[in-house]
């Protein structure tokens, strides 16, 4: 480092020379300025049913998810839908996760309200609040000037000491020639070449703002892990009933074994095997209950729920949502508003300013120091005088072929990478809204065969088996088949609407967009 100053001098009236020290310091400073148990219906109840709410066949941007962040905080992330979810925590948004899980009765939530839940208690979503929040605070942190260097000298010599400055104070007995002394106080205050500090400060909030955005990613997927579990669980509660409706007709089927082996006309056999065959559809319910029970709690938990607290789905699998937008519809609205395209660009863009940062540090900085002294002593001309000095130093970047040049290459390789993640980025996001359409397709063309073919046939074979066999007695086993097939086509079929409402979900969220 190679400091270049300059030097002003000035003199004061001596009078009041340590009040002076103390005013001139102060005037130099200020100028540098809870318990969750899983709902579910019984065998004898059936299940909460609601429409879900149908999704929005426009494109438009995702809905807001609050309030934006203030004026000063909307320099890059001003369309966020993040903005509430990184708000600063108060007494009144204080989320679950940081207070005593309470016991309550049950809720019964439909998805929109389970993503609600999702955004503010979250643990890990809070845990990318926080983070947010701490990197936004390092940007006043950099805009704020260099803290000044207050320094204060008092020196002392013997007259006779080759070091002395002048013999100013009475003789004494020690030291009969006198002391030479001379008193001073210094404030220094460090600036940055111009731009250098706003262009860091700006680097920084990008940089914030690209996290805003990584974040907002993350929630839309653990927003699909939500609306997967949800649509399982109203699955399993459809399977349930459908088993339950099973158990109706095989008791329909014993009955009707019982009144003909009652009359002679048939065996007994087939009593029981109807029997047996209820209560397998019977014991079928317990996995099914099991599957119910383990989506509750996962859903309870992903929301920031105590796993164990009461939760009653509102909603139906039968219901998708209509028009959904075409593939290039969904790949253009990706390309331009998905948030971790966002946050790639935002990378981009910071690396870009790092260029610039970077070749800035070849620009020299500057300190300026100011200070006051009073010399005393036989040869000083102004014994006891009060003097002000202003220095000027320039901090030269001597050494640039081997620091800043080096600097200046590595935020270019940094500038580099952030491209080539960004364009990676870009083929990610179309292709996983590619293969997400496709699995979409596939789904609903599964529910439709087996909601207009399979389903229906099934349930015309078991009737005209039932018919037969309760008028003439035969085909008893035909009969249980049937009842058997239709029992399995109709569980596929719930399976195969809540497959179809989860790939519907992940295909929005692939393109950026909340599933509703």
């Amino acid at each position: 480092m190679l400091i270049l100053g300059k030097h002003i001098t000035s003199e004061v009236n001596p009078l009041k020379s340590k009040t002076s020290f103390a005013v001139f310091a102060c005037l130099l400073c200020a100028s540098a300025s809870p318990s969750l148990v899983l709902a579910q219906p019984s065998v004898g109840e059936t299940p909460a049913s609601v429409t879900v709410q149908s999704g929005d066949t426009s494109l438009a941007a995702p809905p807001s998810i609050g309030a934006q962040l203030g004026a000063q905080d909307q320099k890059v992330g001003a369309n966020s839908k993040a903005a509430e979810l990184f708000a600063p925590v108060t007494k009144a948004n204080t989320p679950k996760i940081y207070t005593k899980p309470i016991s309550s009765g049950p809720t019964e939530m439909d998805l929109r309200q389970l993503w609600n839940e999702l955004k503010v208690n979250n643990p890990q979503l809070s845990s990318l609040r926080e983070s947010y929040l701490s990197a936004k605070a390092t940007v006043p942190q950099i805009n704020a000037p260099a803290n000044p260097q207050v320094g204060l000298v008092w020196s002392g010599m013997p007259v006779n000491s080759p070091f002395a400055l002048g013999g100013a104070n009475a003789p004494s007995q020690q030291y009969p020639g006198g002391i030479s002394s001379n008193n001073s106080i210094s404030v220094a205050q460090p600036f940055q070449f111009p731009g250098k500090k706003s262009l860091a400060a700006d680097i920084a909030d990008t940089n914030a703002e690209a996290l805003l955005a990584s974040s907002e990613s993350t929630y839309l997927q653990l927003g699909a892990q939500l609306s997967t579990l949800y649509y399982s669980a109203l699955s399993s509660q459809k399977q349930l009933a459908v088993l339950k409706e099973s158990v109706i007709r095989l008791e329909m089927i014993k009955n009707v074994a019982k009144a003909r082996y009652a009359n002679n006309a048939a065996a007994y056999v087939e009593y029981l095997n109807a029997q047996v065959a209820q209560s397998a559809a019977q014991a079928d319910q317990f996995n099914v209950e099991r599957q119910l029970n383990v989506a509750l709690n996962s859903i309870n938990t992903l929301v920031g729920r105590h796993s164990r607290e009461k939760l009653i789905l509102r909603g139906d699998v039968r219901r998708a949502m209509n028009g959904v937008p075409t593939l290039i519809e969904l790949e253009d609205y990706a390309e331009s508003s998905h948030p971790s395209l966002k946050s790639s660009a935002l990378q981009l863009d910071a690396a870009r300013k790092g260029v610039d940062l970077a070749k800035k540090a070849y620009l020299p900085d500057f300190q300026v120091i100011g200070s006051s002294y009073t010399p005393r002593g036989p040869f000083s001309a102004n014994n006891g005088a009060l003097f002000y000095q202003f220095e000027l130093d320039l901090i030269i970047p001597l050494y640039f072929f081997t620091k800043e040049k080096y600097g200046v290459e590595q935020a270019q390789r940094n500038q580099a990478a952030a491209e080539a993640g960004n364009i990676s980025n870009r083929q990610q996001i179309v292709l996983a809204v590619n293969t997400a359409y496709a699995a979409y397709e596939q789904a609903k063309n599964q529910t439709q065969f087996l909601k207009e073919r399979q389903v229906p046939q099934a349930d015309a074979a078991y009737k005209v088996g039932l018919t037969q066999y309760s008028n003439n007695g035969q085909g008893f086993n035909d009969l249980l088949t049937a009842q058997t097939q239709l029992r399995n086509l109709e569980i596929a079929l719930a399976q195969a609407e809540s497959n179809l409402l989860q790939a519907q979900a992940v295909l929005m969220v692939s393109a950026g967009k909340e599933p509703f």
